[in-house]
């Protein structure tokens, strides 16, 4: 009989970090740290998960106090790179405290955030074994690795992903805190135990097969993990509160026929200028289609905003509803009258699209965005670029209405529109069959666990 085993989760504070770490730690069902909400309402549900809490030395970096998550750093014209380097160090400060703890409690295993490298070395001292969670798929880890490996963006000007859309930290020579910060991931990655991924192999077997076997990575595949929890997923509350009711939302829905919606969604980072989302706005009326639109901008006083054109809410009335803030994305995307999904391309968001079954619109902006847009677009067939071809740190690269127009259209009702929700809807039905007894994605966290297990023994 297999013993049970302790699990430390250890999850970088920014909402695309943390709501799959906690997702995992449901997985595992065992232990986790450094989060509250969706951990006590975990407890009501019957998964056994305790708390530990670090203090986070904002204050002591220059940080405003209270400042404990990425997502809280107010943005700025130069993105506020100096505020993210001091949230950086603050988080390199955690060294120390949470070797106290690992000290203590000696848990079986650590799954920890890649952006604390420095994980690696504090289990070891204790002779644990480390797991690395990026929280990426096999397809841009491949094509992260091969880029750094082969750098075809120095010989050609153009390939399958053009030298544009390369991330800048990725073609710089100069040592900067960027190139830094790789450097100790990829070394601490190498010490560790292995990687976790938040994939399944029906959806990328050929890149899973590459990373392990071609580059030799040790990793498992343990998703999706947003389908953790079946049919009770905490779908309105799960990462942050909502800014919309759930029954106001469901109930508007309702009253959609199937596949006739477009929801619109760029993530908890990416940002666009007030022009952009103006230019998004005419699209969207011009193109005649109903819509969820989420926007991170928030109402100004009884004014209309300037970034919507005049008369532009009332118009669209019943047809389309803005929710400014934090939208209860799951619930949304899970909804049969969805139809469509225009994205950052973000991992989370684009397995969440791929396990509702929707069609993508694929507008990426920075990180590995655009990797995850070529294996929508050029691998899975599931997706329409918006046409996005500049990797940028700040604000979203503009893109004008007539070509948002023509990628919302040709996804929600053109010649190919019912191929790709047939694709999607088929790639929905495959994850659901991975994380389920026997799939893929359940043996492959049951054979960690036992692994794990033994190794404990």
């Amino acid at each position: 009989m297999r013993r049970e085993i302790h699990m430390f989760f250890l999850p970088f504070l920014a909402h695309g970090h943390l709501i799959p770490v906690v997702d995992m730690a449901k997985m595992f069902a065992i232990n986790a740290l450094l989060f509250s909400n969706t951990i006590e309402r975990s407890k009501e549900s019957g998964i056994h998960i305790g708390v530990e809490l670090l203090n986070f030395p904002a204050v002591d970096v220059g940080l405003p106090e209270g400042c404990e998550n990425v997502d809280l750093i107010p943005t700025s014209q130069d993105g506020n790179l100096e505020m993210i380097t001091n949230f950086f160090q603050a988080a390199l400060m955690l060294q120390q405290p949470f070797e106290k703890l690992l000290q203590g409690r000696k848990p079986d295993c650590l799954v920890a955030d890649t952006f604390f490298h420095w994980a690696t070395d504090a289990a070891n001292k204790f002779r644990i074994p480390r797991l690395v969670f990026h929280g990426i798929s096999y397809f841009s880890f491949c094509a992260s690795e091969c880029m750094s490996l082969y750098k075809p963006y120095k010989k050609f000007s153009d390939f399958k992903l053009t030298r544009n859309q390369v991330p800048d930290y990725v073609k710089q020579d100069a040592e900067t805190n960027s190139t830094k910060l790789l450097k100790a991931i990829k070394e601490a990655e190498l010490k560790s135990y292995g990687v976790v991924v938040n994939s399944f192999y029906e959806l990328e077997a050929t890149y899973a097969d590459y990373y392990r076997n071609v580059l030799g990575k040790k990793s498992w595949h343990v998703g999706p993990v947003s389908l953790c929890s079946g049919k009770n997923i905490d779908k309105v509350e799960r990462g942050n509160k909502s800014a919309i009711d759930e029954q106001e939302c469901l109930e508007w829905l309702e009253s959609k026929e199937p596949n006739s919606v477009l929801y619109i969604c760029f993530g908890s980072r990416t940002n666009f200028t007030s022009s952009q989302l103006k230019e998004i706005a005419m699209a969207l009326e011009a193109s005649e289609l109903q819509f969820i639109w989420v926007v991170r901008k928030q109402k100004n006083n009884e004014e209309e905003d300037d970034w919507l054109p005049e008369g532009f809410e009332k118009g669209m009335e019943g047809k389309g509803l803005i929710i400014r803030g934090w939208a209860p994305q799951v619930l949304i995307l899970d909804h049969e009258a969805v139809g469509g999904f225009v994205t950052h391309c973000g991992w989370n968001s684009t397995l969440e699209g791929v396990c509702a079954g929707v069609p993508m619109v694929t507008w990426p902006a920075f990180a590995e965005q655009f990797y995850n847009e070529k294996l929508l677009t050029q691998v899975l067939n599931i997706g329409v670029a918006v046409g996005a071809q500049k990797w940028v740190r700040l604000m979203g690269e503009f893109v004008e209405r007539e070509s948002i127009e023509k990628a919302v259209k040709e996804m929600m009702k053109g010649d190919k529109a019912e191929e790709m929700r047939n694709k999607a809807k088929a790639l929905a039905e495959a994850a659901k069959k991975a994380v389920e007894k026997g799939g893929s994605s359940y043996s492959d966290l049951d054979a960690l666990i036992e692994e794990i297990s033994l190794r404990s023994h």
